[in-house]
């Protein structure tokens, strides 16, 4: 039996197939520790710093401005804790966004049970922030605002550089988490502006449990961990090599192809928008028509519930809801409660988000079978 369409790139990626070659080396026989002065440890400390190197050219900045980490999650919470332990007293203010992943509402969050504030600034239809409404929400006490490069859910993309230039005015730190954005979109920092991103390996086509943050040159952090003193005493704990190997030549593949790539999964994202549309009634879509990410698709059926349709189509294609219903509730994801999407057609949502991997054959039988759950759950 075939396996279901894999749809869900935005949720996860499959191990690039040159990423596997890469860290194979360090799995079977290149097992020393990087901090090691004997032989066992110079090939790993090497690979640990080409892995830094590729990273660092993806995102156009210097390898030491860069810090290994254990994914996106852990970069978002380095990027905000570490900033506001060394902000000093006399500023505790943040300006974010309603529509951020949990990894950086819920440091938010914590922050503000420890005596810290919050502005969580509103977005339109889209899911986008206005630039005036960041710039409103500045206060003389705010040393940080964090705002998406791209969400998650829906894909819409944000004015990252007019966000940049308010917190360079500002005398502000800018934190962006690009998990989503990384290998999809350019992720050049000069060209954003911002002193701080957020980067997931396992939405590149590297393994979970790795990530990187970059920190700008001259910018200091509370360390997100204590220890021995890795990292140049950013992130202590002995390095993980083999998935750091991973990430970096995965940051390699991401720049060798990013426009190719980009090219290929918006075209199979609108094969997939066209036969959906042309084919079914009461249907929408999320997030902005042309500053969205290009393989992201988020549509809603108007009166539907999303799990009923992945039950349908589970055999078929692996999607994910944008609404978990249960027996006496409908959880819509805040996401697109911030959007202000009525929950009628809320609580119908899928978002289907194409990959490297993604073929048009792929996107013709996913397309049926959508359609097809659709059509027989409205009869």
């Amino acid at each position: 039996m075939k396996r279901p369409i894999y749809l869900d790139y935005n949720g996860t990626t499959p191990l690039d197939p040159e990423v596997i070659a890469a860290m194979r080396p360090f799995i079977e026989t290149e097992f020393g520790n990087p901090s090691s002065g004997h032989l066992y440890g110079a090939q790993p400390r090497r690979a640990v710093e080409t892995a830094r190197e590729q990273v660092a050219a993806l995102l156009n900045c210097h390898p030491s401005e860069i810090v290994f980490t254990s994914g996106g999650t852990e970069s978002n919470n380095h990027a905000i804790k570490g900033l506001a332990y060394n902000a000093g007293n006399d500023r505790r203010h943040i300006v974010t966004s309603t529509v951020e992943h949990p990894a950086i509402l819920e440091v938010c969050r914590f922050l503000e049970r420890n005596g810290y504030t919050v502005t969580y600034v509103p977005v339109d239809e889209y899911g986008r922030v206005k630039v005036a409404d960041v710039a409103t929400a500045v206060r003389s006490d705010t040393f940080l605002i964090t705002i998406m490069q791209a969400n998650n859910e829906v894909g819409t993309l944000q004015p990252i550089p007019a966000i940049a230039e308010i917190a360079r005015s500002n005398g502000i730190a800018f934190h962006t988490d690009a998990a989503q954005a990384v290998g999809k979109i350019e992720t050049d920092v000069a060209k954003l502006g911002v002193s701080l991103l957020s980067v997931a390996g396992h939405k590149v086509y590297a393994p979970k449990g790795v990530g990187a943050l970059y920190i700008k040159s001259g910018l200091e952090l509370e360390p997100f961990c204590h220890g021995a003193g890795q990292e140049r005493g950013r992130r202590a704990g002995t390095e993980n090599v083999i998935e750091i190997v991973g990430l970096g030549k995965a940051c390699e593949i991401a720049g060798r192809n990013l426009a190719r790539d980009a090219v290929n999964m918006k075209a199979l994202r609108d094969r997939l928008h066209a036969a959906l549309f042309e084919n079914l009634d009461e249907i929408r879509l999320n997030g902005h028509p042309e500053e969205r990410l290009p393989n992201t698709l988020s549509v809603s059926f108007r009166g539907l519930e999303a799990n009923r349709v992945l039950e349908e189509i589970g055999l078929d294609v692996a999607a994910s809801a944008g609404a978990a219903c249960h027996a006496d509730a409908v959880e819509i994801s805040h996401v697109l409660m911030a959007m202000g999407i009525e929950e009628e057609w809320a609580k119908g949502t899928l978002r289907f988000s194409t990959g490297r991997m993604t073929t048009a054959d792929d996107i013709d039988r996913a397309a049926g079978a959508v359609i097809d759950a659709v059509r027989g759950l409205r009869r």
